[in-house]
């Protein structure tokens, strides 16, 4: 089975509002799976739906096999790293309390800690020096490096990133879209990716999935999408990034 996450038929519906309709869709195992889409086009809610933050109204999620249960979460989310927009740290933790939370919790050894935190560290490029400052006092890309780190510290299966970069400026912008994607060919990672920016989206994922109004409505690469439209949404969201246009 080439697919870790398959979602069959997944709907969820927020009182009157239907958030996600019928939605079928596969996470492929080693790739950048990259959700794209105007806001409240139930992105980020298809990432929680995945991550068991929220349970789905009909429909099934499917872990490496195993359908989602609320009695097999916790196992799902041993497995998966989450990384949030602005990076969603611990104020009262230091980078480094942020980025061992979870292997304290489960009482993973001190040297297995150690080891693991030096690869991270080299693989994200994060100073040493600065391991002990509270998340106020790193920039924003330090400090979306730690939530990185915090999030592959376990060195999940699955890597779920929602606008991850959103609020950073576009240098730093920039050279964290560079690393993410040299970490994801090092690893091998399996990601599944929500961002506003089509650039982003093309730069980082080998899939990219068009949402509007909860469905998605095409899927593939950019020259897909550019090129074999299937709605005049598909191609007035293409052309309202004109950047693009060109590529």
């Amino acid at each position: 089975m080439s697919a870790l996450v398959q979602l069959v038929g997944v709907s969820k519906t927020f009182g009157d509002a239907a958030a996600v309709h019928a939605v079928d869709l596969s996470v492929e195992r080693g790739k950048t799976t990259v959700l794209i889409g105007p806001s409240g086009c139930g992105k980020s809610t298809l990432l929680r739906l995945i991550i068991g933050l929220l349970g789905p109204d009909s429909g099934e999620i499917q872990f490496d096999g195993t359908p989602l249960r609320p009695d097999k979460i916790d196992i799902v989310r041993h497995r998966a790293g989450y990384v949030i927009q602005e990076g969603g740290l611990f104020p009262h933790l230091t980078a480094r309390g942020n980025i061992l939370l979870m292997a304290r919790h489960l009482h993973r050894p001190e040297n297995e800690m150690r080891a693991r935190l030096s690869e991270l560290r080299a693989l994200t490029r994060f100073p040493e020096n600065l391991l002990d400052r509270y998340p106020l006092e790193l920039s924003g890309g330090q400090r979306q490096r730690v939530s990185l780190m915090r999030a592959l510290m376990l060195s999940p299966e699955l890597l779920l990133l929602d606008e991850p970069l959103g609020a950073l400026d576009p240098l730093v912008r920039a050279a964290l879209q560079k690393d993410l994607k040299e970490i994801f060919a090092r690893l091998r990672q399996t990601a599944l990716l929500v961002t506003h920016d089509l650039a982003e989206a093309a730069y980082l994922g080998d899939e990219i999935v068009l949402m509007n109004e909860g469905r998605i409505v095409q899927q593939g690469s950019l020259s897909d999408l550019r090129d074999k439209p299937t709605s005049n949404f598909v191609s007035e969201f293409i052309n309202a990034q004109r950047s693009l246009a060109v590529l």
